[in-house]
């Protein structure tokens, strides 16, 4: 094959890709008008019918100026470009259909979206990038050890020297506007092309999701060849395609969280020079949002990638391999009888099978039979009277049970009366051994509160409690002194406005 030949044939094939028919059709314009208008990197899915009614309006704005436009309706064109591959149809949350573009369809908006913005043919920031990359890879495939230490010790001095002379005073010479600019467009290139690759790591991963779980249908073997043939798929499933090595290689990097917060803050340092002033909005919240579009391709990524295990696992476990041979046999018997039928049948000759076996005429199939244990009655219960424990008393059960808020009050007015008591607490501590159990704290506090004088406390104190087993406990609760006025509403409390 000559060499002309041989061009033509790599040019027909780049041709035949999704994303050269997209910018090779007549309506391609308006097709990547309506990927440009619906979707973005913050919205990279769209419900299946909104997008339908998006594309009827953009038809009916279309043609209401006067352009031409396709004569399909919303819904129709999406499944064609569904069908060219430029749009993926899937499941979302809550079951709901939703439209992505794929990876073929972000590839031509670049490439549209380069050709249309500015952007230097050559310039001092691209040739660094250049020089600085070439050296970069000739320092790793050089395999001299001298030659290596001779560029690492290079730079390092070229680096002690900088340093030396700015720790000296030196001048820190401004980089102007028009540099920034350049190294920003260069930038901007990067990072565009981001979705398409984080897009197309999932489609081959996709892909080969398909193909393993057609080769596992298809397998007639057996399950244990085929379960370690899907293990030894899975371990490859990222070094088996060129995207999914790539993804690999990257992901190191990528996972890497000092290394994605060191790049938004030289990100946030490149915005703040005077240059980003002449930015719009948008290409500074696009500029800003390069992590969240890495961490987002990355989750995307991985969650295709545990996807296909997940579904795989299912298939495997609920795959009933005695069926799909019962059912390979009986087709299998089928096409032997055809053959023998198409020896003698006609050309138009017709046989009436029906498509579901017809059913039984049986009015009431027993599905359960008497059984005689079914009707014996339960087992007589045991008298326990003999051994039932003696009961206890009301004082017993009293001291079970809550705070008793009535005795409590009276007991505090008793002892606050008497004067010996300087807090609350103390007049606690002072009480009965049958009034100190540990739940009445919760009624001395409670009864602090209706009188409104818990606020105040800034310190604790300690209470002596006694367990109606005899033992005793320590509990830190606030400390609270009453005032006049709160002496008084606990004493109207207890005995009311009118007693004296």
């Amino acid at each position: 094959m000559s060499e002309i030949a041989g061009e033509l044939a790599r040019v027909r094939e780049a041709f035949d890709k999704p994303t050269l028919r997209l910018l090779d059709r007549k309506w391609a314009p308006f097709v990547l008008a309506v990927f440009k208008s619906s979707f973005s990197r913050d919205r990279r899915s769209v419900p299946a019918e909104r997008l339908h009614a998006q594309v009827d309006a953009y038809l009916a704005d279309l043609r209401s100026v006067g352009s031409e436009v396709p004569g399909k309706n919303g819904r129709a064109l999406c499944v064609q470009w569904m069908n060219d591959q430029w749009l993926y149809r899937e499941t979302g949350e809550g079951d709901e259909e939703q439209y992505s573009l794929t990876s073929h369809a972000l590839e031509a908006l670049l490439l549209v979206e380069g050709l249309s913005r500015d952007r230097a043919l050559i310039s001092e920031s691209r040739l660094t990038t250049i020089v600085d990359t070439v050296r970069h890879r000739a320092t790793q495939a050089n395999p001299d050890r001298a030659e290596r230490i001779r560029r690492l010790d290079q730079e390092i001095a070229e680096k002690q020297g900088e340093r030396d002379r700015l720790a000296a005073g030196g001048e820190i010479a401004a980089v102007s506007n028009e540099a920034m600019h350049e190294g920003y467009a260069n930038l901007v290139d990067l990072i565009t092309a981001l979705p398409s690759d984080f897009k197309r790591v999932e489609e081959s991963v996709a892909g080969m999701h398909r193909q393993i779980v057609n080769d596992f249908r298809s397998e007639d073997r057996p399950i244990g060849e085929v379960l370690d043939e899907y293990l030894s798929k899975t371990d490859a499933l990222m070094s088996s395609t060129p995207e999914g090595r790539a993804f690999e290689g990257a992901f190191t990097l990528l996972r890497n969280d000092s290394l994605l917060a060191d790049l938004k803050n030289d990100l946030e340092t490149i915005l703040l020079h005077p240059f980003a002033l002449e930015l719009s909005a948008a290409e500074r919240r696009g500029l800003m949002g390069t992590v969240g579009l890495i961490r987002k391709g990355i989750d995307d990524v991985l969650t295709q990638r545990n996807g296909l295990t997940t579904t795989l696992r299912e298939h495997i476990v609920n795959h009933d391999v005695v069926k799909d041979r019962e059912l390979e046999r009986l087709l299998r018997d089928i096409n032997k009888e055809l053959a023998t039928w198409m020896l003698t049948a006609g050309p138009r000759s017709t046989v009436t099978a029906e498509l579901m076996p017809g059913t039984l005429e049986v009015e009431h199939l027993r599905e359960r039979f008497y059984d005689p244990a079914g009707h014996r009655p339960p087992p007589a219960l045991e008298d326990v009277t003999d051994d039932a424990p003696v009961p206890p008393s009301l004082d017993e059960l009293r001291q079970q049970g809550g705070p008793r808020l009535g005795e409590m009050r009276d007991a505090l007015v008793s002892a606050l009366g008497r004067g010996g008591a300087a807090s609350v607490g103390d007049a606690f501590n002072e009480l009965a051994a049958s009034m100190r159990r540990p739940v009445e704290i919760l009624g001395m506090l409670q009864i602090a509160t209706q009188i409104d004088a818990v606020h105040r406390a800034g310190t604790v104190e300690t209470l002596e409690t006694v367990r109606p087993d005899g033992s005793s406990r320590r509990f830190q609760v606030p400390r609270i002194i009453l005032n006049d006025d709160e002496t008084a509403a606990l004493f109207a409390l207890t005995y009311g406005p009118d007693d004296d």
